[in-house]
């Protein structure tokens, strides 16, 4: 392989994984929803890219799980069953009181808990959450910062698999701008205890959150989410 040809796949390569950021974040800000159909024609001509580097992309997210092939319809935005996103909920709950346990732990360090406050620090802004979309990314940005500052690698792979971005992109039509003032409200405790190094407050607040959005989960319509297969 000449230097030129090692230039070249170098290129696609990185023209390949800036397409998977784009598409990524467009899923999980709601631009592309549960569901959706993502068309070949429409998306190469969108970002400027063949079809077999799209279909690349499409490969790696569907191993991330947030995209799917169906026969005869192609790639679409993984759409949950209502079973599904309640068990994801039931096992989400005990990671995510784990991990704000372990961060209030972890807090005696300086320098982590500088970046924690800088990561989280969108919480403590008093102005009310209008747009759906801006919450979503805020959201994320929070659990992910409560998952980095356990400190456990791990935790945090396991984090992403649970496809909570995916989840709040399926049932975002249901979320009114109370649902998220009272999020970003439970945002704020769960903050303070990991801020305070109080494990036991950490722990029950982040159960108290996680326990609140999977009550709001069971009384949503039931046609955001995908049939289940008997």
């Amino acid at each position: 392989m000449n230097e030129g040809t090692v230039q070249l796949n170098n290129q696609r390569g990185e023209k390949g994984d800036e397409l998977v950021r784009h598409l990524r974040s467009a899923i999980r800000s709601g631009r592309y929803v549960p569901g959706q159909r993502l068309v070949e024609v429409d998306l190469t001509e969108e970002f400027g890219v063949s079809r077999s580097l799209l279909r690349q992309a499409f490969h790696r997210l569907s191993a991330e799980g947030l995209v799917e092939t169906v026969p005869n319809r192609g790639a679409i935005v993984r759409r949950l069953s209502f079973k599904e996103v309640i068990e994801l909920f039931e096992i989400r709950l005990e990671l995510e009181a784990l991990a704000a346990r372990l961060a209030a732990q972890n807090l005696v360090d300086a320098e982590l808990r500088g970046s924690f406050e800088q990561e989280v620090s969108a919480i403590w802004n008093e102005e009310a959450r209008l747009s759906t979309s801006a919450y979503l990314i805020e959201n994320e940005k929070f659990h992910a910062a409560v998952f980095k500052a356990s400190c456990n690698g791990q935790l945090a792979v396991l984090n992403r698999q649970m496809q909570l971005s995916l989840i709040m992109a399926q049932i975002a039509s249901s979320i009114t701008p109370e649902v998220m003032n009272l999020s970003i409200s439970e945002h704020r405790t769960i903050a303070s205890a990991i801020l305070d190094k109080d494990t036991d407050a950490a722990d029950s607040a982040a159960r108290a959150h996680l326990n609140r959005a999977r009550s709001f989960v069971e009384i949503i319509p039931g046609n955001l989410f995908r049939k289940a297969v008997p």
